[in-house]
């Protein structure tokens, strides 16, 4: 069972936010916080595995709160970034303070499920090599935990046409959308939001929604790793 926190200074957003953890199998919500003051508190009681942790708190902010909760031990909690902001300084923040990965708000639940389903590979990953007691890893297994180029593909989706997507994005000057990024690679838009989708999920690729007109928001995708 993942055990999560959520933290988040409006009640509302909280709310939603802990219905999305509810609604994804083998995962529970044992706190909700509104300060980063609570956040630190609830994280020490409860030792929860996930925290989904805002940034803009009303005591200080979330990027404090992070570095206090990973501190580098074993029993640290994974940290989800979820927040509005948006600025390069705040997403290398959360990178070198530790954060698991980042999503800007608003988001579908869909892309909270992809993280936390990460979050609980990584998991199983890290159990495995402490049933193991420890040894020498192979770089492929090493890779595997630290999310690297050379981990395995899913199913349906193949390393040179994901090379060619990535490419795509880190030329462009700002985001894209899917149709956007498939007539540049020259696939099909259905393609081209896998290979985002895969990129989102994996932390290189950062999403948010325009809104505008009628019918459902337009996900924006731009480039974050290296």
């Amino acid at each position: 069972m993942m055990r999560v926190l959520v933290v988040d200074d409006d009640f509302m957003v909280a709310k939603v936010h802990s219905g999305y953890v509810r609604g994804i199998p083998d995962c529970e919500v044992v706190g909700v916080a509104h300060t980063g003051a609570d956040a630190i508190t609830l994280a020490a009681e409860l030792r929860p595995d996930l925290v989904l942790l805002d940034v803009y708190l009303p005591d200080m902010s979330g990027l404090d709160v992070l570095r206090r909760l990973r501190t580098g031990e074993p029993a640290d909690p994974f940290v989800l970034l979820i927040t509005a902001a948006d600025d390069a300084a705040t997403v290398a923040a959360a990178l070198h303070g530790g954060a698991t990965h980042y999503l800007v708000k608003p988001f579908e639940s869909r892309a909270l499920r992809a993280q936390v389903d990460r979050v609980r590979q990584l998991r199983g990953q890290l159990a495995g090599l402490d049933r193991a007691g420890g040894g020498e890893l192979t770089q492929n297994a090493i890779d595997r935990i630290f999310g690297g180029r050379d981990g395995p593909m899913p199913k349906g989706l193949t390393r040179p046409t994901a090379e060619l997507v990535a490419q795509v994005l880190r030329e462009h000057d700002g985001d894209l959308s899917a149709a956007e990024c498939a007539e540049l690679a020259r696939l099909s838009r259905v393609s081209a939001r896998r290979y985002l989708e895969h990129f989102v999920a994996g932390g290189t690729v950062t999403v948010r929604l325009r809104y505008g007109g009628t019918g459902r928001p337009e996900r924006r995708y731009r480039w974050a790793g290296t």
